[in-house]
């Protein structure tokens, strides 16, 4: 006896089975129709087995194109997020210079100006000799302006 099971494993076919399922194709429909035209059918199966070789190079360039876009997305991405970062670099380096300039202007200004009020009120000074004058000239205005009575 025979089995009517398939043996995948050693590539080899039971016969029987074999048999009867090409019985049981050629019985149905398409088979009587493969069976009836079999210029038809030797064209299909050469037009299937030529057309692989273009439609498979064709999902290829599909798929490679597709890679290719997706890359070109993600450096293109990565080219706009480099260049926004150097010039954010640029900008907050330029940031940091003006702003180590103006705290030095800054600190220059509060130093000149607090040497300045504490030379100009400063009471231990002597009064100099252009300051008496100018002392003295605005002391006889004050006399003269009370004399006319304004």
């Amino acid at each position: 006896m025979v089995s009517s099971k398939v043996n995948l494993s050693d590539g080899a076919w039971d016969e029987e089975t074999f048999t009867s399922k090409v019985v049981a194709f050629m019985k149905s429909p398409v088979g009587r129709f493969l069976d009836r035209h079999p210029f038809l059918v030797l064209t299909v199966l050469m037009f299937v087995t030529m057309s692989a070789i273009p439609v498979g190079f064709f999902l290829l360039i599909v798929v490679l194109t597709s890679l290719g876009a997706l890359m070109g997305a993600i450096l293109l991405e990565g080219l706009v997020i480099s260049v926004c970062g150097l010039s954010l670099l640029c900008i907050l380096c330029g940031l940091g210079f003006v702003s180590l300039a103006l705290s030095g202007i800054t600190m220059m200004s509060y130093v000149v100006v607090s040497c300045l009020m504490s030379y100009w009120f400063s009471p231990s000074r002597p009064p100099t000799q252009q300051h008496a004058n100018i002392d003295s000239q605005l002391a006889m205005k004050f006399t003269e302006s009370e004399k006319l009575g304004l």
